[in-house]
């Protein structure tokens, strides 16, 4: 059976530099236009985490349809999944209260506020979610050449 398959090396290989990218960018901090790294005691740990994700990424391109090299890269999405999670946790735990609270006012937040806070700027593991979901398609595909 063929292992080989193109586009899903270059998936690896493009996932494995977005992700080691985004690491960086996550122990320098800062805000870059619709990108932002929100300081705070868990930022470090999300950067190695996305770094050995991205380094796991780019072990796998190589004959990435063979099984083991397929395993890689889902762990490495699946420690995407994770941090982008958490980030989407955070978000949505940040969007309840209104931070009114000592004014008398409400202490939920109202619909716009609520909203509003799902507007970007976006931490960098949310913009690799999506992208890394392609690896299902892959595993997919795996599935039916093995059984025919």
């Amino acid at each position: 059976m063929n292992n080989r398959s193109t586009a899903g090396s270059i998936f690896a290989f493009v996932m494995g530099i977005a992700a080691i990218g985004f690491g960086i960018l996550e122990f320098v901090g800062g805000e870059w236009g619709a990108l932002t790294v929100e300081a705070g005691s868990f930022t470090p740990w999300r950067a190695v985490i996305l770094i050995c994700a991205g380094l796991i990424y780019l072990s796998s391109a190589t004959n990435f349809l063979d099984i083991r090299q397929l395993a890689k890269s889902v762990a490495a999405s699946i420690m995407i999944w994770i941090v982008a999670a958490m980030d989407i946790w955070g978000m949505i735990a940040a969007s309840i209260p209104s931070g009114a609270e000592e004014a008398g006012e409400p202490w939920f937040a109202s619909g716009t506020e609520f909203l509003a806070a799902y507007g970007p700027p976006y931490m960098p593991a949310i913009y690799l979610l999506i992208p890394s979901l392609v690896v299902l398609y892959f595993v997919g595909r795996s599935r039916r050449m093995s059984a025919k």
